[in-house]
């Protein structure tokens, strides 16, 4: 994995391609590379490390053609070398594929090329694939990549080009996301891309291709094919597919003035918010309208318990939905690692929902989980933030997070919103579960209220920003928080480890005396979430202990709480809202101070070494 971008059109292509992949730079990456169809053959250049390199080796001598594919690549197999990197070409170089995913039984297919005479120059298991389609070559690209992937195992999106079937891409999918990008305004081209990003700047009208099409792709020409039917009777008749509008424009994925998307995204957390619950809070009745779950009234009213599975960031907005849900709608919540669940046989009774959360609706593991709950007979749900996604797609029903394209790695805003989505499906429960309507309607004015009191924090960003010049050199982190606040100590401790490198933990401030008090010394910075809350007495003491032993500590306290002007180093003041909002308030500060604490140790922000946006490969 990382990006794919192909054009296919009447226009040079290397330059296009070259956009493409600028747009696809957040995902994260190590190497990057093109190949051009150029009337004479394939014209490949690749190099590793950034994009910059690949365009200072273009700007050297420019390929020219107007048909092509191009690649970011971060490394599953193989160190991220020039050598590596896609695209990869077959033994006479006619075909080049780049790909995203992960070929399982590569070894076993590269001792069988190997004996059939293939020689290998990478380390990868996606030149596996690319041999194989040149060894099923018989002059039609599209059935030499259908023959070659039923001989596949694992997961892949991939484009493929062939100088002997010149003006035509073919691509195919499964588990890893691909789409088509069909010409607007009498342009005669066509794209295909793994992010909607990549293609933005000269088309929304898109193609999501789902698990087992196969593509094909001209100038300003595409049909689609299932890719399991394909040795049928009729196999090769293409199926219809549905054309999506994409509502977002290129601004939206531009830093409009900020240093880094990831500061842009953190100060459009009031907007997120608005445009989470636009429309879907009805004050009157005190409850939230959400109109993608309609279709599941029945199973909602049923259901007995709720299972929420989701990775990283994903997982901690579950964590704060656990404790909002069971306060207001009172039933059973249960957390689950997506990475971990289909592989514990796990135990799903009637009347369970099961919720997928994924900011961008094609994480990896959370997609199999899904799938293994529908296999148990579960009635599923996502909370994704893409539209048309493959959990969006592939789930009962869902609610879309509605953050607006995020760039940045380290998730922000996409948390925010899944936090409030969670928060409107619980408020939706509650309230068919007898809520009281008084107390419903108090909820929905607060979130009514909660963008105003986000900007109020935004508002402090300064005093964060001098914190954090004080701890830039710290080497270790402590982050504790009790009650829904627990899951925001997990966060800020996951976003400064994300981008600054520095260890960080998050625990539970009561478990703090049973191990973690043994690291507390005066090197040791602590990150205290204390708002004035039904805990707060709890946490105050827990703070004495960590002074007590000569720890720093840095509170989050409710604005107007005195109580610990004096008992702490350093005091982040956070607006008051209901309790169980509370956690969406207190993560903002946490991303600012892991922001500039990152910022002044000059890491990159946006694309922190070694992690990628989307997780599409186990």
């Amino acid at each position: 994995m990382c990006g794919i971008v192909g054009y296919v059109g009447k226009a040079e292509a290397a330059p296009l391609l070259m956009e493409g992949l600028r747009r696809l730079e957040y995902r994260g990456y190590d190497s990057a590379g093109v190949a051009i169809q150029n009337g004479a053959g394939l014209d490949i250049r690749k190099a590793a490390g950034k994009i910059a390199n690949l365009e200072r080796l273009l700007a050297e001598s420019p390929p020219k053609g107007t048909t092509g594919i191009a690649h970011t690549r971060w490394a599953t197999h193989g160190a991220p070398t020039q050598v590596n990197a896609h695209p990869h070409t077959s033994c006479d170089g006619d075909i080049a594929l780049v790909h995203n995913g992960i070929i399982e039984n590569y070894a076993v297919l590269r001792t069988k090329l190997t004996e059939l005479g293939h020689e290998f120059s990478t380390e990868t298991d996606t030149e596996v694939l690319t041999h194989l389609v040149g060894e099923c070559f018989e002059g039609n690209l599209e059935q030499a990549v259908a023959a070659a992937l039923t001989q596949v195992e694992g997961t892949f999106g991939i484009a493929v080009v062939s100088s002997k079937d010149v003006g035509k891409i073919v691509v195919a999918r499964r588990s890893a996301p691909l789409l088509i990008g069909v010409g607007e305004n009498g342009d005669m081209a066509t794209w295909v891309a793994s992010d909607v990003a990549a293609i933005l700047g000269h088309t929304r009208q898109v193609i999501y291709l789902d698990d087992d099409e196969i593509a094909v792709l001209g100038d300003g020409t595409y049909k689609t094919l299932d890719l399991k039917n394909i040795n049928e009777p009729g196999g090769w008749t293409p199926i219809e597919k549905e054309i999506s509008h994409v509502d977002w424009d290129l601004e939206s994925i531009e830093k409009a003035g900020y240093p880094h998307f990831m500061l842009k995204e953190i100060h459009e957390q009031p907007n997120t918010v608005r445009d989470a619950t636009r429309g879907r809070l009805i004050e009157e009745e005190g409850t939230a309208r959400l109109g993608g779950l309609d279709q599941l009234e029945h199973e909602i009213d049923k259901a007995e318990r709720i299972i929420l599975t989701a990775c990283g960031t994903s997982w901690h907005s579950a964590l704060v939905a656990e404790y909002v849900i069971e306060d207001i709608a009172r039933i059973p919540v249960e957390v689950e690692y997506a990475s971990e669940f289909r592989y514990r046989n796990p135990l799903i009774p009637p009347n369970t929902l099961v919720g997928g959360i994924s900011q961008s609706g094609e994480t990896a593991d959370t997609l199999a989980a899904i799938r293994e709950a529908k296999r148990l007979g579960a009635t599923t749900f996502g909370i994704v933030n893409v539209v048309g996604s493959t959990i969006a797609r592939e789930t009962d029903a869902g609610v879309y997070a509605h953050a607006g394209p995020e760039i940045g790695v380290a998730s922000t805003k996409a948390f925010v919103a899944q936090v409030t989505a969670l928060t409107l499906f619980g408020l939706m429960m509650g309230r068919r579960r007898g809520l009281s309507l008084e107390r419903g309607q108090e909820i929905v004015r607060a979130l009514r209220a909660l963008p105003g009191l986000i900007e109020q924090v935004l508002a402090t960003e300064e005093d964060i920003k001098r914190i954090a010049k004080d701890f830039q050199s710290a080497a270790n982190f402590l982050y504790l928080g009790r009650g829904a606040n627990f899951p925001i100590a997990l966060e800020g401790a996951l976003k400064l480890k994300e981008i600054s490198y520095i260890h960080a933990e998050g625990y539970p401030a009561a478990e703090m005396k049973h191990g973690p008090i043994a690291l507390i010394d005066a090197e040791m910075p602590v990150v205290f979430i204390a708002p004035n809350d039904a805990v707060y007495s709890k946490v105050v003491l827990n703070i004495e202990e960590v002074k007590t032993r000569g720890g720093r500590v840095i509170a989050l306290v409710t604005n107007g709480d005195k109580g610990l002007d004096d008992k702490v180093d350093y005091l982040i003041r956070v607006p008051k809202t209901l309790e169980l909002l509370q956690p969406i308030l207190n993560a903002v500060p946490l991303q600012l101070l892991a922001y500039h604490i990152a910022v002044m140790r000059g890491c990159d922000v946006d694309q922190p070494r070694n992690l990628a946006k989307s997780v599409t490969v186990e």
